[in-house]
């Protein structure tokens, strides 16, 4: 964020709130009669763990350099079943590598070492016998820029599908890719031009292609790490309120450096900071009132 000198309120949380007392020094660890938690004080405040997880991940670190440098340290967070949970914090605190070890993207690069228990509807996705190919369709990955394969905008949709064996014949194909494309809020701008390459939409619309081919095996969660980064104002929105739809069916976590679309579109936000979970808990309560006073802090502007 590059302006936050003002309380960021959720868009659709209620009525606009003063910001804090701007006389008030920003380190008195206190907020009219709550106590803040300290800024030294590094272990996450509020409930981590939800009824009936669709993911749990127990005290993970994660390790970069063959283990010289720790990027993510003893975190316990369950992602619910059909949620949006908002994952926020200053660039270099922990977000994205967390995420990433949500579906071992990880994996991919050379001396990084993930340590803790993540299980997936109960199973442990970093046990030996865990095959990565159909986990990272359970769990699928939206990323920062839009990646749609150099094929036509069918094919960039039906990839996927194929090789994981999920259609058999044209017919189921052709089903399976105007059900993805309808899901993905595509359908209608595409389904004249199906065999053009995906790589000539606009960048909002290659993202939703992306998004139609990530839902066209069946996942079970979208991974998104700052999905509307490189888009304008109204592809964000479409984009937003395609996520509105998809959390009917799906559990969604996202990155974003944005806290105002944290505020809108998610029903839980944790707030990371160096590596460490600070703060967990329903958006509402994060943004409106913070328990931790780094999260005050960003939240407020005050940070760094």
């Amino acid at each position: 964020m590059n302006n936050q000198s003002t309380m960021v309120l959720p868009r659709r949380l209620g009525a606009e709130k003063k910001p804090p007392d701007s006389k008030r020094d920003s380190a008195t660890p206190s907020r009219g009669n709550t106590r803040l938690v300290p800024k030294d004080d590094r272990r996450t405040v509020g409930q981590k763990t939800v009824d009936n997880p669709r993911m749990r991940c127990e005290h993970v670190n994660v390790y970069y350099n063959y283990g010289e440098k720790k990027a993510i340290n003893d975190i316990t967070l369950d992602i619910g079943r059909n949620e949006v949970i908002a994952m926020i914090g200053p660039s270099g605190c922990g977000k994205s590598t967390f995420l990433r070890t949500l579906n071992r993207m990880n994996d991919t690069i050379d001396g990084c070492r993930v340590e803790g228990r993540i299980t997936l509807d109960g199973k442990n996705i970093y046990d030996r016998d865990v095959d990565v190919v159909p986990l990272r369709a359970q769990v699928g990955m939206v990323f920062q820029k839009p990646n749609p394969f150099p094929k036509s905008i069918y094919d960039n949709v039906a990839y996927g599908a194929k090789i994981h064996g999920l259609v058999q014949n044209k017919t189921e194909t052709d089903e399976l890719v105007e059900t993805s494309l309808k899901r993905a809020g595509l359908w209608n701008e595409v389904k004249d031009r199906l065999e053009q390459p995906g790589t000539g939409l606009s960048g909002g619309q290659q993202q939703r292609l992306c998004i139609a081919r990530t839902i066209a095996v069946g996942p079970e969660v979208i991974l998104m790490d700052e999905p509307c980064s490189a888009l304008d104002p109204i592809a964000t929105a479409i984009i937003e309120d395609l996520i509105d739809e998809l959390v009917k069916d799906y559990s969604i976590a996202i990155v974003t450096h944005s806290m105002q679309q944290a505020s809108r579109i998610s029903q839980r936000t944790a707030y990371f900071h160096m590596g460490d979970l600070i703060e967990i808990g329903t958006t509402n309560q994060i943004f409106m009132n913070p328990l931790h006073q780094l999260t005050h802090d960003y939240i407020t502007g005050r940070f760094g």
